[in-house]
């Protein structure tokens, strides 16, 4: 497939996006363009929106392509950064689609890093903090090389991620390719899916709809909430800066996910009621970002608070429930 995007300006640098419709894409292409940058944006709506990205329909610095990342594509013009980012990410998407999300990782990867060895393009990598597994090491460094399931229900998200970082480290070794890796932690905000399982839009939605919170195993297990703002900001400091390496970008305060429920309950002003169930395979017990390199490298630390990123989200859930 050929992919001839039309600009009014095309002498501005000119990023690519995979996965452009999805939650943490969209709010990327929004900040993209906040600096002037064209965007050409791929995706096949397999969980991502379109109504994420309705709001520059018609805008002059972006291009949509409707298109599967893991068959082949060529971009005509200059391609200055690529993003590859597509993939589903949460539980139940990757679960329900596990040939689709080994492919994204595996086979959309190559094709992004060849169309980066074309145009010498500046290349980064969406990883997750899932490369940890159900971590030994608390809090998570981007040294601990993880304790995972290669062979379970989740590790078709798991090793495509992984099989993604080597895949980046053997063109930037043997090509030169200029790569980025970030490995996000769990994030949250407007634009997420209600069906999509994680427990951000699972919780709200249930309250809202005044249905008990679906708390699984005990609700001991903990997670990091990072606003999406802030992982995005996180991203373009990451592309700008000359950090090779994962790099974590993700929340330091640690909540068990009860004391979640409990935080979404209070913010609604309801009891918090919660519904327990058994605790799905290879569930991560803790998960909690050590963001020392973020801080020390990029000068990047959280901006959204909890409190504010929690309001900003039951807000835009209230608006599509």
């Amino acid at each position: 497939m050929l992919i001839t995007p039309t600009f009014s300006n095309i002498e501005k640098p000119t990023a690519l996006v995979t996965g452009g419709a999805g939650f943490v894409p969209s709010h990327l292409i929004d900040l993209l363009i906040k600096q002037d940058i064209n965007v050409i944006a791929l995706d096949n709506f397999i969980t991502g929106s379109p109504n994420n990205i309705k709001h520059l329909d018609g805008h002059s610095n972006f291009y949509f392509v409707k298109h599967d990342i893991s068959t082949p594509y060529q971009v005509e013009g200059k391609v200055d950064y690529i993003f590859h980012l597509a993939s589903p990410a949460s539980p139940i998407d990757y679960q329900k689609r596990p040939i689709e999300t080994i492919k994204s990782g595996s086979f959309g990867t190559h094709y992004a890093l060849d169309l980066a060895v074309e145009k010498k393009a500046r290349f980064l990598f969406s990883s997750t903090s899932e490369v940890y597994g159900d971590p030994l090491v608390h809090p998570q460094p981007e040294s601990y090389w993880g304790n995972v399931n290669p062979i379970g229900l989740r590790s078709c998200y798991d090793e495509s991620k992984r099989y993604g970082e080597a895949a980046i480290m053997a063109y930037h070794r043997a090509l030169g390719v200029d790569t980025r890796i970030i490995r996000i932690f769990n994030t949250y905000g407007p634009r997420m899916r209600l069906d999509d399982g994680r427990v951000v839009p699972a919780f709200i939605s249930q309250a809202l709809k005044n249905e008990p919170l679906s708390l699984f195993g005990d609700g001991s297990q903990t997670r990091s909430f990072c606003y999406v703002s802030d992982l995005v900001r996180g991203m373009w400091l990451l592309m700008q800066s000359d950090c090779i390496d994962p790099v974590n970008i993700g929340s330091s305060e640690e909540m068990t996910i009860k004391n979640f429920g409990e935080k979404i309950s209070a913010a609604l002003g309801i009891d918090f009621n919660p519904a327990y169930h058994p605790l799905p395979a290879d569930d991560p017990k803790i998960r909690q970002a050590d963001n020392r390199k973020a801080k020390q490298l990029l000068n990047w630390q959280q901006e959204v608070s909890f409190d504010d990123g929690i309001q900003e989200t039951i807000a835009y859930f209230k608006t599509v429930i």
